[in-house]
């Protein structure tokens, strides 16, 4: 039994959010592109908005959820996700576009940075464990659904027929006809703005944050930044994340550039797939790394990456769209690996090195926006190879990672050597 079972569900409910509102990029990439008349570096510097957010909030959430605390910090993020929601919904324009994503961005890494330890006292330090994989199959289970959600709005709003549906007759009456993706944003705004009175009238519990989840001093930052070590796993977040974020939010555009498929139905559905394989795929992660050392775990997952991805690009129509999803499910294991292996391989402040870790998410940022200029010159094609470089590297932790602590297996349990974690 959780000690709090409503707040951690309060908390999954906030993981769901956060995915709706994270993931829904890459669907939308060829409407704003056919809509707004822009080009691939316009659309990739909407996702660059959006990401970079997130490595400029991460640190300085830490400090605010320790000043001020979880449940003050919640409400002003969720706040911030309405106002930039409304603002797009209501002025549907790219600059619009530019300055919302960045204030829903801002609003989403702030809540990352609060609700973890909120999981752990809410649902009590030893089931922690199980609500994190509980909390990314929430996370995955949004991502998939979506996609789908985009698909039913953008296509029932283009029927015209009126039927019997109150949500629909209602987005009608505030969507632009010539712009039905937008509805989206509604919805979402509905979502963020249900969610900051239920938040209000929630009682939190007490948080004493451990060493890890503490931001750390400037002092510690300082002493971590001058270790090669520390920006040799920074890159790796960086790296993991643009491939994710570099891959997926351009697999709608490429289907229809190069295979004209329709983004709002087959495009839509491979997004979907590419997170809900990423979400399926970490559970059978956790089954490898109880049998194989994670840094093999991550060579072998970065190998089959590098081969889908070379399948997805060069493959053609449904094998690229099949193809795509695989990509992501041989990426789901790169990020827990990365983390442990960097949090593995530093005898102290931890919470410090993890705040520079997750900094490491302007790589979202980053890669999108320089495949979509590649793209523009050269073709998306030319620009997504750039995402062999990231995967590499990923693939080259595995090879030169030495932690102080491994990872437990049952090879090591059985063998009589001592099982680490």
């Amino acid at each position: 039994m959780t000690k709090n079972g409503y707040m951690v569900f309060l908390v999954l409910l906030t993981f769901v959010v956060i995915s709706l509102l994270t993931n829904i990029l890459g669907p939308i990439v060829p409407d704003i592109i056919n809509n707004f008349h822009v080009s691939l570096t316009a659309a990739g510097f909407l996702i660059f908005s959006f990401f970079i957010a997130y490595g400029v909030m991460s640190i300085p959430a830490g400090f605010l959820v320790e000043r001020f605390g979880e449940k003050p910090v919640m409400i002003s993020a969720f706040v911030a996700a309405a106002t930039g929601s409304s603002s797009f919904a209501l002025f549907p324009d790219y600059k619009i576009a530019v300055i919302s994503l960045f204030t829903i961005g801002a609003g989403m890494a702030v809540l990352q940075v609060a609700i973890n330890p909120l999981l752990r006292v809410a649902g009590g330090e030893e089931h922690f464990a199980f609500n994190e994989v509980l909390a990314q199959l929430f996370f995955g289970a949004a991502s998939f659904i979506s996609p789908h959600v985009y698909s039913y709005l953008v296509v029932a709003l283009n029927d015209g027929s009126q039927g019997s549906n109150l949500l629909l007759r209602g987005l009608r009456r505030v969507t632009p006809v010539e712009l039905p993706w937008v509805s989206l944003y509604w919805i979402f705004t509905a979502i963020v703005v249900v969610m900051i009175p239920v938040l209000c009238v929630s009682k939190f519990p007490r948080v004493q944050h451990t060493d890890q989840e503490r931001p750390g001093t400037f002092e510690m930052y300082g002493s971590l930044m001058r270790r090669r070590l520390v920006w040799l796993y920074f890159f790796a977040i960086f790296a993991y994340v643009g491939c994710e974020q570099g891959t997926s939010n351009w697999i709608s555009q490429f289907l229809s550039q190069y295979h004209h498929l329709d983004p709002h139905t087959t495009g839509a559905s491979a997004v979907a797939w590419f997170w809900g394989l990423m979400t399926s795929g970490c559970a059978g992660g956790v089954l490898l790394l109880k049998i194989f050392d994670s840094r093999r775990v991550l060579i072998g997952a970065s190998t089959g990456a590098l081969f889908f991805l070379t399948f997805a690009l060069f493959a053609q129509g449904r094998m690229s769209a099949i193809c795509f999803p695989l990509v992501g499910l041989f990426a789901s294991v790169m990020w827990p690996i990365l983390i442990s292996l960097a949090l593995n391989s530093v005898s102290e402040y931890h919470g410090s090195f993890t705040g520079i870790l997750a900094t490491g998410i302007v790589g979202g940022a980053v890669l999108p926006a320089v495949i979509g200029r590649i793209g523009d010159h050269f073709g998306l094609r030319n620009g997504l190879l750039l995402l062999y470089l990231p995967f590499a590297y990923i693939l080259g932790v595995g090879f030169w990672a030495r932690p102080l602590v491994n990872n437990a297996t049952l090879r090591l349990k059985t063998t009589g050597d001592p099982a680490t974690v």
